[in-house]
C-alpha cells in the first residue's frame, strides 16, 4: 500500500513509500482508511519543529475515519464493517496520576498515532480497539475525518474553559480550528468575534456564514477599539487563540477583560514572547490545551451529528494522497480551509 512516511528526523524527509499492509496484534483492529485530514502538527512533523515525540520511520496522519476490516485476538464489541474513528493516544502508561484521573492526554509516556506509531496517511492503519469510537450514521466518513480536531476543540472549549450564555468570545484565527471553535462556543450560547488578516478574507466570510456574530480583518480594523465597542470597554470574556501566531497571543492578552479567560489552542512551533505581567495585573485565567480525552470525542461526535459544528462546510478540499506535497503547500499558504487526503483504493 502507498503510505506517507516521515523517514528521518530533520526538516523534510517525508515521502510516499510502498509498504506492506499492517496486521492487527492482540487487542487491536485493522481499519480501512476513508479520509485523513491534514493537521497543523503534520506540517510541524514535516519541518521537525514539534515537541511531541516522533519515531521515524513512521506513517504520518492521525485525523481519520474508516471501516474495521479485521480484528486482532481478544477484541470484542466490534466487528468487521463497523464505521469508526479512533483516538490518537495509541499508548500511555495508565498508572501515573494523570492517567488515573482520565487525563492521559498529558501522560509523559503517551505515544501518538502518526508520530510514534504508524498513522492514517495510508489505505490501512492499526489501532488499539480501546481507542475506537463508533461513527454515527448521521456523520459521513468525510465529516468523520474532522472528529479528531473537533475533539481537541471540545477539550479546550468545554473541559478547560467555562462559557456562560451571553459571553463575548474572541476567536483569533479563522482556519478550520478557529471556525469549529467559533461554532462550539456558539453552541454554548456565546456571542463570537472571529478575527484574521487580509489573507483570511474567504475564511472570514465562511465564519459569517457559519454563524459568527462579528468578524474583523485586524490589518484594516484595529482589534482593541472594536473589542471595547462590543464589550462596553470591558474586554472579551474569553479568548481562544487558534492562529498559533505570536501576534494573536499578544493581542488576545490585551483584548481579554480583567479576570477573563485565555485558552491557547494553536501551536506556535517555536518560543514566543509575551508580557506575562499583564496576566498578573488583569488576573487572567490562562490555560494551554493538548489533545483530547474520551469525553472530548463523545462530545465532538454529538456536535457533528447535530450539525452544531458543520464539518462539511469547513472542509474545502479533498485531494488524493499522491498530491500531499501540493496539499501541504496549500496549508502553509492558507489556501482553503480544511484539507483532506484520500488514500488510493
Amino acid at each position: 500500500m502507498k503510505a506517507l512516511v516521515k523517514f528521518e528526523l530533520g526538516d523534510g524527509f517525508m515521502e510516499l513509500r510502498d509498504l506492506p499492509e499492517p496486521s492487527p496484534g492482540p487487542g487491536q483492529v485493522k481499519i480501512q482508511v476513508q479520509y485523513t485530514g491534514i493537521c497543523g502538527s503534520d506540517l510541524h512533523i514535516y519541518h521537525n519543529d514539534i515537541a511531541i515525540p516522533i519515531r521515524p520511520p513512521v506513517v504520518t496522519g492521525h485525523e481519520f475515519s474508516g471501516i474495521i476490516v479485521e480484528l486482532g485476538a481478544g477484541v470484542s464489541g466490534w466487528k468487521a464493517g463497523d464505521r469508526v474513528v479512533a483516538e490518537t493516544a495509541f499508548t500511555y502508561c495508565g498508572v501515573c496520576p494523570h492517567c488515573r484521573a482520565g487525563y492521559y492526554n498529558v501522560c509523559d509516556q503517551r505515544r501518538t498515532l502518526g508520530y510514534w506509531h504508524d498513522g492514517a496517511f495510508a489505505r490501512y492503519t492499526v489501532v488499539p480497539a480501546a481507542r475506537l469510537h463508533a461513527l454515527p450514521d448521521a456523520i459521513s466518513f468525510l465529516e468523520g475525518a474532522f472528529t479528531e480536531p473537533l475533539a481537541c476543540i471540545t477539550h479546550a472549549v468545554y473541559e478547560l474553559t467555562h462559557i456562560v450564555p451571553g459571553d463575548i468570545v474572541l476567536v483569533s484565527g479563522p482556519g478550520s480550528i478557529g471556525l469549529a471553535t467559533m461554532q462550539a462556543a456558539k453552541a454554548q450560547g456565546a456571542r463570537v468575534l472571529v478575527t484574521g488578516t487580509t489573507v483570511d478574507a474567504e475564511r472570514l466570510q465562511m465564519a459569517r456564514e457559519l454563524g459568527a456574530d462579528w468578524t474583523a480583518n485586524v490589518l484594516e480594523q484595529p482589534l482593541l477599539p472594536l473589542v471595547a465597542e462590543l464589550t462596553g470597554g470591558l474586554g472579551a470574556d474569553i479568548v481562544f487563540e487558534c492562529s498559533g501566531a505570536a501576534k494573536g497571543l499578544q493581542d488576545g492578552l490585551l483584548a481579554v477583560r480583567k479576570r477573563g479567560q485565555f485558552t491557547q489552542i494553536g501551536l506556535f512551533g517555536k518560543p514566543v514572547t509575551l508580557d506575562f505581567e499583564r496576566i498578573c495585573f488583569k488576573e487572567i485565567k490562562v490555560t494551554g490545551s493538548l489533545g483530547s480525552r474520551w469525553e472530548s470525542w463523545e462530545k465532538a461526535l454529538q456536535l457533528l451529528a447535530a450539525k452544531q459544528v458543520d464539518a462539511g462546510r469547513i472542509i474545502s478540499h479533498v485531494m488524493p494522497l499522491g498530491e500531499w506535497r501540493k496539499a501541504f503547500t496549500m496549508f502553509e499558504e492558507k489556501q482553503g480551509r480544511k484539507l483532506v487526503l484520500e488514500p488510493p483504493a
